[in-house]
């Protein structure tokens, strides 16, 4: 019998509430209750004996019973009394995969339609009594400390600082995560290492928040020759150039780079202060129109040469190597010709403006010499073979595309106020007063430090916190430091304080109503709360369910919704890690030509934004009949559309739907890689694991690993059809292989093939373990889609997990069962799921 048939005879049994007289006192009620719920454990216990008992045994001990515990469950010592959570867990795993249809094996004897039937309906309810009887377990750990991410903003919106080159956790130790999230509570312990680290990350955030006390002037800076870039190729250019001028060939993501960065070594120790900068430059794009095979510099000449602008810290490592913090401040498509170009910048103290070629060649140290050999007749005959003279002849003589810079001025910083954000945020109007007098009365410093304090400890202050760092600001105010300065060292020590550093949420019950304000804040924008949401707590209007739905929908319009999307795709869909394995560079060159890398992300993004804007079905997760995609990687999905901007990405629809949802994404496929091959395994595991929320047991201790060289096998799969011949991997390999054999015509960064090296096709089909086949990854998405329940469930928790930032517990299913069923009756959209989620009694309880 196949799963659906029997999923259709699964009845929607629910223990409802037990029938009571009316007019009884609350006494005979209680005993009326405990009455019935006795007799029917008792029936329960009969029915176990003579019903379920046999089920077990017949169907299910000889895989979970004293011989062999696959899956690390044992059902022979059951006894049909569900008193632990130990227990609820062996049975709702049973109701599970009864329901699911994967147990008992499909090549096993089956049940009659009958006997499943009596055991569906027998763990229903037994199941149902204990979460009628039993309390939700609370979770273990009291306070959270913030992670790494929600520091970082939380930082930001404290103090209103610019954090898009600094990160004020730099440094941090890695933070733990519990089945890929980030957040869960009971693993975001403190270290004596990290404590030093808060204290450091302290001084640097106040500073740069509190000083200069004064405005900077604004200062210019003009260069017009002199442009040394790198070692390499200067010795060309001192010669081509005179260094009058700078010129960029690679790209970033170039290996050993050779033109792929120009800075301004004169201003290498960079800008004096924190702030907005204007850049005006003389430049032109050089051969974008060149007489050589397209296919081989990887350029297309339709395509603009696009400058870039990144920042630089001369402290960190070569102004013209990569460096680990350098986001893309401007992006400027230049003209054939020289033409003079503004942009304005935000840079930090210390960073310089780096130009970077961002459409350019490709590893051209290893260019020369190839250009030279495949175009012999442009250049002059080489004397002494080597990567010198091969060198100086292309750069002399070749016509590769290029970009020219031939002035720079910076000028800045330009403030549109004064004080800065981050000033008015500690003594809002009354900066300029108390930094000209020097005089802070203590009735006004305790205003603001209660203003202060009540914003970063998420909850009103008390007047005993305020005096402690009084007190603080007392001890510091020596002779020779301004008044400034001391409450600077206040400002320090409230970074450092658990208030800050960790979520109270309370005790077990229902959450404060600034402990829900925070709780949402940190679901939806990995942040502290905003001013509305403070005054929501404050009124106790944000304890409503109506309020908590109306904040929920204004929470995700806001620009900060970009964190939810950030860290919860990060840690459903382990984005976080691409990159973490790099593709193999000879085999996969343009996935660092061509930026994929930032590209593959931000089509998932994209695409769960879409999904959140518009309310659409989380199914198209799933599959889906379009994408995101911008024309790079379009091309990598030989999707043909015309691009009015070559960099932007735009919504397009899929004819073929092996591309639909996120099997078929970049992100995924190359994240479910190693960098060099694929592995249905990890693949599959993967997928259990983090669409459906159905992990396999892991292997046993003494079970070898995989042998990529099984004596006789020539493909992946006759090694792992060697590799189940061993009972003790079959068990899970069943249910592991078949969804990672629908992705193997997907490369390791998502490319589409059709057969292995050497020729050898691919066959993505297989059987699922369920007994249903499928040719290929469109069969095993349709699959999927057809019947999303398990996928339902999975998502669900994940969220509430992440929402929570505790784990799931067993007795959070009847929620997670009650959210299913709510987005089955109303479409499945992904805003409905997040709503559900926050009005959840889980989500408003400790």
């Amino acid at each position: 019998m196949s799963i659906w048939k029997r999923c259709a005879i699964v009845l929607a049994f629910a223990v409802g509430p037990l029938a009571l007289s009316l007019n009884t006192t609350p006494a005979e009620e209680s005993a009326q209750q405990s009455e019935l719920l006795n007799d029917s454990l008792k029936r329960q216990q009969v029915e176990f004996k003579n019903e379920i008992s046999p089920f077990l045994n017949s169907y299910c001990v000889a895989c979970h019973g004293p011989d062999d515990q696959s899956g690390e469950r044992r059902f022979d010592v059951l006894t049909g009394d569900i008193s632990d959570l130990n227990s609820l867990a062996d049975y709702q795993d049973i109701l599970d995969q009864l329901n699911l249809g994967t147990m008992p094996p499909s090549d096993e004897t089956q049940p009659s339609t009958d006997e499943l039937r009596k055991t569906i309906k027998w763990l229903t309810q037994a199941i149902a009594t204990f979460h009628e009887t039993h309390r939700p377990t609370p979770s273990e750990t009291v306070l959270r400390r913030l992670n790494a991410r929600e520091y970082k903003n939380t930082i930001r919106d404290l103090f209103n600082l610019k954090t898009l080159i600094f990160d004020p956790s730099h440094g941090f130790p890695k933070d733990r995560a519990v089945d890929h999230l980030d957040n869960i509570g009971e693993s975001l312990v403190i270290s004596g290492y990290q404590l030093e680290r808060y204290l450091d990350a302290a001084e640097i955030i106040v500073n740069k928040a509190m000083f200069p006390v004064e405005q900077p002037e604004i200062q210019t800076w003009r260069f017009t020759d002199g442009f040394r870039q790198q070692k390499e190729i200067d010795q060309v250019h001192v010669k081509v150039t005179g260094f009058d001028h700078l010129r960029l060939y690679d790209v970033r993501g170039a290996d050993k780079h050779e033109g792929g960065y120009a800075p301004i070594h004169a201003f290498a120790e960079g800008v004096p202060e924190d702030g907005v900068y204007e850049i005006r430059f003389l430049a032109e794009a050089v051969n974008r129109k060149h007489p050589y095979d397209p296919d081989f510099l990887g350029t297309d000449p339709d395509e603009p040469l696009r400058l870039g602008i990144v920042p630089g810290d001369h402290l960190v490592g070569h102004l013209h190597k990569p460096q680990p913090i350098e986001p893309l401040l401007a992006a400027i498509d230049l003209a054939d010709k020289k033409e003079w170009y503004s942009v304005d910048v935000w840079l930090d103290a210390g960073y310089t403006p780096r130009f970077t070629f961002e459409n350019g060649l490709m590893d051209a140290r290893n260019l020369w010499s190839k250009l030279i050999r495949k175009y012999p007749d442009d250049f002059p005959k080489q004397k002494r073979p080597g990567i010198v003279e091969a060198r100086f002849n292309a750069i002399k003589y070749g016509k590769l595309p290029q970009i020219r810079i031939h002035e720079v001025e910076i000028q800045g910083p330009i403030y549109k106020q004064w004080p800065k954000p981050s000033q008015q945020v500690v003594l809002g109007d009354d900066w300029t007063e108390v930094a000209a007098t020097e005089n802070l009365p203590p009735a006004q410093l305790h205003r603001h430090l209660h203003q202060f304090l009540s914003r970063a400890y998420r909850r009103p202050a008390t007047d005993e916190e305020i005096a402690r760092i009084v007190d603080v600001i007392d001890a510091r105010s020596q002779p020779g430091r301004s008044n400034i300065e001391a409450l600077s060292d206040g400002l320090k020590t409230v970074l450092c304080s658990p208030n800050f550093l960790y979520l109270d949420e309370g005790e077990e019950g229902e959450l404060s109503a600034y402990a829900l304000a925070s709780r949402l804040s940190y679901f939806l924008w990995s942040s502290m709360p905003d001013e509305e949401l403070f005054q929501l707590a404050d009124s106790g209007e944000i304890l409503k369910e109506e309020v908590i739905r109306e904040q929920v929908e204004r929470m995700l319009e806001s620009p900060k919704s970009s964190e939810f999307l950030d860290g919860f795709l990060g840690s459903w869909l382990t984005l976080r890690d691409l990159g973490s394995s790099p593709p193999d560079r000879k085999d996969f060159s343009k996935f660092y030509h061509y930026d994929l890398d930032r590209a593959m992300r931000q089509e998932t993004i994209f695409f769960a934004q879409h999904l959140l804007d518009e309310n659409l079905s989380v199914l198209n997760f799933l599959d889906s009949d379009f994408t995101f995609v911008n024309k790079r990687l379009a091309d990598h999905y030989d999707i043909d559309v015309e691009f009015e901007n070559w960099y932007d990405f735009q919504q397009v629809a899929l004819k073929d739907n092996r591309r639909g949802g996120l099997l078929g994404q970049a992100s995924v496929l190359t994240v479910t890689a190693n960098g060099i091959d694929t592995s249905p395994v990890v693949r599959g595991v993967w997928i259990l694991e983090n669409l459906l929320g159905t992990p396999p047991t892991p292997p046993p201790p003494d079970i070898e690993p995989l042998d990529p060289d099984v004596r006789g096998t020539t493909t992946i799969r006759e090694q792992l059809q060697k590799h189940r011949d061993n009972p003790a991997c079959n068990d899970c390999h069943r249910s592991i292989d078949p969804p990672g054999f629908a992705l193997e015509n997907f490369d390791a960064i998502g490319g589409w093939r059709n057969s292995y090296g050497k020729g050898k096709p691919i066959d993505a089909s297989s059987e699922l373990a369920t007994g249903e086949s499928f040719k290929d990854v469109r069969d095993f998405k349709t699959l999927l889609r057809k019947h999303p329940d398990t996928f339902l469930r999975g998502l669900t928790g994940k969220l509430l997990a992440y929402s929570m930032g505790r784990e799931i517990h067993p007795t959070d299913r009847p929620t997670i069962d009650r959210i299913v069923q709510e987005l089955d009756e109303s479409g499945h959209g992904f805003r409905d799921l997040i709503v559900l989620v926050a009005l959840s009694e889980p989500f408003r309880s400790r």
